[in-house]
């Protein structure tokens, strides 16, 4: 049997003339524009040139996802959820909503205010939807990289989103090559799709529990078709997923999981629980519109989450592992401080991330803490060729200090991560050139000196500078007059010395996987 999927740029669509003429054991993804389909009114190649975000110095996450079941206007939900974690994400941005046995998607490059709009809205209608937001390297391909997918197979219709990276994902497509699939892109995603068209079993339930199995790293998926939803997260509960609850109208429960609590928070949705590390979650739906919850165990608890969720990626005021992300900033700067007490004037966070790790490492020193660094919230993505020169530009950009602040100042500098350090030696210079005294960069993390293959881009290990260079030596690159890292058992410490037991694989060059490099 020959599987192919089909990738399409297209914006929005509608699959029910589509599935009726594909619905055999094959399995496909719509790819040509039909009477359903409309182009967003803008240009999405120069919309994404411009918002290509200047952290060429830091890890990012890849993706964000949500599930909204049995809610009233699910995909008006669905976007909100998605700009709430819009920082998880902002190459690209989609959503698929059930409405009439029928899976319409919208989908395009862009952040979420651009994709969606009050009227292509409109054409998503139905009380179950899923959603995704993409980040992916700079210049990816969103016609191919854009999620949910698509997919019409022998047992109906399916739309799939993901977050993370699957450390096997090579091997399988090389299997599946030799059987016959032919993939349209690079997506981890499509994998799973392929995996689950291809399963011999009768029913989507227990395909679903084959494919976790199988698989292998870091995924958070949401898949969802004509009448159910299944969620589930990996054995070692590498990246964040929640589950929550709405009231609708009529005072029926209604159900959302999503990658960060923030999001709930936004849509009035209440926090239940996270969901657990090897955990399957199927929604079901009956007619007196009642949703049924039932919770599959595939795997037993191997909880490995990413620390580095805590150190940058999650928004503030999420609740991540069941614990809040603002506090472990704070508690990361005290112990920052117990480490490297200094002598200095004034305290300044590298906004935004190392905000809340100043103002702990100020209250634990008794140094006075300033905003030394105003960010530019409107500067867009830019992708330039990451040459020394234009980097620093591009930090000049995003940042900006306050002179009166920093003039004739020692000031100690909170960050959360130097990964190439070029950033760090432009911040260095901005502030000397600002008039400071003394600039003593301490961060808030240990040194990164190993990429991640769990749904983070990182840089190779030869751009790490941390892995290449010792710390003076990267103190002497970056310029300043002092650097400082947070110990192992520092973190530790910060985060929950009695029940430490986090992935920290970029951090100490331990994975948990064999990784398909």
């Amino acid at each position: 049997m020959t599987t192919q999927f089909k990738h399409d740029a297209c914006v929005c669509h509608n699959h029910k003339e589509f599935s009726q003429k594909n619905a055999t054991s094959s399995c496909s993804i719509e790819s040509t524009l039909g009477e359903s389909q409309r182009t967003l009114p803008y240009n999405q190649d120069k919309d994404f040139a411009q918002q290509q975000i200047l952290n060429t110095d830091s890890f990012q996450e890849e993706c964000a996802v949500v599930g909204v079941f049995n809610c009233d206007e699910a995909p008006l939900i669905s976007y909100y959820a998605l700009f709430a974690m819009q920082h998880r994400g902002q190459e690209a941005s989609g959503i698929s909503a059930c409405y009439n046995n029928r899976i319409t998607t919208i989908k395009a490059q862009g952040l979420v205010t651009k994709v969606f709009t009050q009227t292509n809205l409109r054409k998503l209608q139905g009380t179950n939807a899923i959603g995704h937001n993409r980040y992916g390297t700079a210049g990816a391909d969103s016609s191919e990289d854009s999620q949910p997918i698509f997919a019409c197979y022998d047992l109906g219709e399916i739309a799939l989103a993901h977050n993370g990276n699957l450390t096997n994902a090579s091997k399988i497509r090389e299997s599946l090559i030799r059987e016959g699939a032919i993939f349209q892109s690079k997506l981890d995603t499509e994998v799973i799709i392929h995996l689950i068209a291809r399963s011999k079993k009768e029913l989507l339930t227990p395909r679903i529990m084959e494919v976790m199995r199988e698989v292998e790293g870091a995924f958070c998926l949401v898949v969802l078709s004509r009448s159910k939803m299944f969620v589930m997260r990996d054995r070692f509960g590498f990246r964040p997923l929640s589950l929550g609850e709405i009231t609708n109208k009529d005072g029926s429960i209604g159900y959302i999981v999503a990658s960060e609590t923030c999001a709930f928070d936004l849509v009035g949705a209440r926090y239940i629980r996270d969901i657990e590390a090897g955990e399957l979650l199927i929604f079901e739906q009956n007619n007196t519109r009642e949703a049924k919850l039932i919770s599959i165990k595939i795997f037993e608890d191997r909880h490995k989450p990413c620390v580095f969720e805590y150190i940058y990626f999650a928004r503030p005021d999420s609740v991540v592992f069941n614990k809040s992300v603002y506090n472990v900033r704070k508690n990361l700067g005290k112990q920052l401080a117990k480490e490297h007490l200094l002598d200095a004037d004034i305290v300044i966070p590298v906004p935004d991330s190392g905000l809340a790790a100043a103002i702990g490492y100020s209250q634990q020193s008794k140094i006075p803490f300033e905003l030394g660094l105003i960010r530019n919230h409107y500067v867009g993505r830019t992708f330039i060729e990451p040459t020394q020169e234009l980097r620093e530009l591009k930090v000049r950009l995003k940042l900006n200090p306050i002179r009166e602040v920093i003039a004739n100042k020692r000031i100690i500098v909170i960050d959360d991560s130097l990964v190439r350090g070029t950033t760090s030696k432009a911040i260095v210079q901005l502030l000397r050139n600002a008039g400071a005294k003394e600039i003593l960069l301490l961060i808030s993390a240990p040194p990164t000196i190993s990429p991640c293959f769990y749904g983070v881009d990182t840089p190779s290990k030869k751009e790490l500078i941390c892995a290449n260079k010792s710390i003076k030596e990267v103190c002497q690159f970056i310029q300043a007059d002092y650097l400082g890292f947070l110990s192992f058992e520092g973190l530790k410490t910060a985060v929950d010395k009695e029940s430490y037991d986090y992935c920290q694989a970029c951090f100490d060059g331990q994975y948990l996987h064999d990784i398909d490099k």
